[in-house]
C-alpha cells in the first residue's frame, strides 16, 4: 500500500547506458525489494514532450508491498511510453524513453496518449480500486496537491452507494415485522484503505500455507532489567518490544540457514538479519523493517525502531522502508491479550505473535510453586520454505535470548 508522502522518498530512475547529452536513454523497471522480479506499472504521470526536471515524479511502479513513485535523476524530456498502464514486465525491463537533447529548444506539442496516459493526478492505489469499484474519476473530487485523488476521497462515493435515500414528504408504510431469526442493524460500508488490506490479508492467507508453534518464554530476568533501565527522560525510549525484536535478530543470526522467504525460483536465504515491527497507525497497519537487528546494541535498535515507527504513523515511510525480511514481531501484550496468531506478511515467511505478561506459579526444581512472569509467544510459519523442526529451533533461540537479556544489550 502506498503512503501519502512516496514522493519525498521515491528512487531516482537511470538511464541503462551513458553517453553524451542527446541521445536517447531507457526508463527502466526499478527493483524495489529484495525479493521483488517483476513489476506493474500503474501510472504515467507525463506525457511525450513534457519537461521534467530531476526529482520530477516520472511513472509509477506497483508491487505486492507498495505503490511508489520512480523520479527522475536528472533534467530532461519524456520519450514514447513502451509499457502501458496495468502492464507487468520484469525488473530491468525498458518501459520507456526519455531525451535531453531538446532542453534548449521549445518544447514540442504534447502528444494526445489518453489511451496509455491519465492526464489528471490519481494515485494508483485510487486508481485500482476506481476500477475494481467501476468509480468514474472525473466524477471524484481530488483532495490530493493540485486535485489529485486519493483514495480517501473514493470513500464518500463508495458510503453513498450503500446509503439510504434521503426522506420524501410522502409518508412511508410501517415497516413489516421482523421475523424471528432475521438479523438487523446498520451496515458500515468499509473505507477503500480497509478494502484495500482485506483483500491483501485474504490472499496471503490463501498463498502461504501457514503452520503455528507456541511457547511461552520466562521473561522476569528481562523485566527486572527493563525496570532498571527504562526512563522517559532518556532518548532513545526503551520497550519490551525492543528486547523482543533484539532476541529475533539474534536468533536469526545464530540460525541463518532459517532466514529465508518463498520465492519461484526456490528459497532464498537472506544475508542480513532483517526483523519487521507491525505499527498500528491510522492509516491502517504498517510494517517498517529494523535493517539487521542482530547485529545492533540494544540503544541503536531502539533508536531506529522508534524513527521508523513515528515515519509510519506521519505517513512518511518510503518503499525501501517495508521491504525485505523474513519475519515481523506483532507484539499485542499491551492490550492484555493472552496469545495472538497472525498471518504472515506477504513477501516474508514468518511472523511472531506477542501477548501480554502473565504471572503464575509452577513448580520448581524441587517440585515448589515458584512464581512466574511469562509472556506466550506464537510462531506463524510459512511451510513452503520451513518445517516444524526449524521453526521450532528458532521459536527456542528466541525463548532462550528472552531468559537472557543481558546478551541483547550488546552489539
Amino acid at each position: 500500500m502506498r503512503t501519502r508522502a512516496a514522493a519525498r522518498f521515491s528512487r531516482s530512475a537511470r538511464p541503462n547506458s551513458k553517453g553524451p547529452d542527446g541521445v536517447r536513454r531507457d526508463w527502466l523497471m526499478p527493483k524495489l525489494g529484495l525479493t521483488m522480479t517483476e513489476g506493474s506499472l500503474a501510472e504515467w504521470t507525463l506525457a511525450p514532450g513534457a519537461r521534467f526536471k530531476a526529482g520530477d515524479c516520472v511513472f509509477v511502479v506497483e508491487n505486492d508491498k507498495a505503490a511508489t513513485e520512480i523520479a527522475a535523476e536528472s533534467d530532461g524530456v519524456m520519450g514514447a511510453p513502451l509499457v502501458a498502464v496495468g502492464e507487468t514486465v520484469p525488473v530491468g525491463a525498458v518501459v520507456g524513453h526519455w531525451d535531453d537533447s531538446m532542453l534548449s529548444t521549445p518544447a514540442p506539442a504534447v502528444v494526445d496518449t489518453a489511451a496509455t496516459l491519465t492526464r489528471r493526478p490519481v494515485t494508483p492505489f485510487a486508481r485500482r480500486l476506481a476500477r475494481d469499484h467501476q468509480i468514474a474519476l472525473a466524477d471524484v473530487t481530488g483532495s490530493g496537491p493540485r486535485g489529485r485523488v486519493r483514495a480517501r476521497d473514493l470513500d464518500a462515493v463508495l458510503k453513498a452507494r450503500t446509503s439510504t435515500p434521503p426522506p420524501t414528504l410522502v409518508p412511508s408504510p410501517p415497516p413489516a415485522p421482523v421475523k424471528p431469526g432475521t438479523a438487523t442493524g446498520r451496515l458500515q460500508p468499509f473505507t477503500a484503505v480497509q478494502q484495500a488490506t482485506a483483500a491483501r490479508l485474504t490472499a496471503a492467507k490463501q498463498d502461504i500455507p501457514h503452520f503455528y508453534l507456541a511457547r511461552e518464554a520466562e521473561v522476569s530476568s528481562l523485566l527486572d532489567l527493563y525496570a532498571k533501565l527504562k526512563d522517559p527522560e532518556t532518548e532513545p525510549r526503551l520497550t519490551l518490544n525492543h528486547f523482543l525484536v533484539a532476541a529475533v535478530g539474534r536468533a536469526l543470526r545464530a540460525l541463518p540457514e532459517l532466514n529465508r522467504v518463498w520465492t519461484p525460483q526456490g528459497a532464498l536465504e537472506l544475508d542480513g538479519s532483517d526483523v519487521g515491527v507491525a505499527v498500528h497507525t491510522e492509516h491502517g497497519l504498517r510494517v517498517p523493517i529494523v535493517r539487521d537487528a542482530g547485529r545492533l546494541s540494544l540503544v541503536n535498535l531502539a533508536r531506529g525502531a522508534n524513527t521508523l515507527a513515528e515515519r509510519a504513523r506521519a505517513g512518511r515511510l518510503a518503499a525501501d522502508d517495508m521491504a525485505g525480511g523474513a519475519i515481523t514481531v506483532s507484539n499485542a501484550g499491551m492490550h492484555g491479550l493472552t496469545a495472538m496468531t497472525s498471518i504472515i506478511v506477504p513477501g516474508q515467511s514468518m511472523i511472531l505473535g506477542v501477548g501480554s505478561v502473565r504471572e503464575l506459579f509452577r513448580p520448581d526444581a524441587r517440585g515448589q510453586p515458584a512464581l512466574r512472569r511469562e509472556i506466550a509467544l506464537v510462531l506463524s510459519v510459512d511451510h513452503r520454505v520451513l518445517d516444524g523442526v526449524g521453526g521450532a529451533a528458532l521459536l527456542n533461540e528466541i525463548v532462550d535470548g528472552l531468559a537472557h537479556p543481558t546478551r541483547l544489550l550488546f552489539d
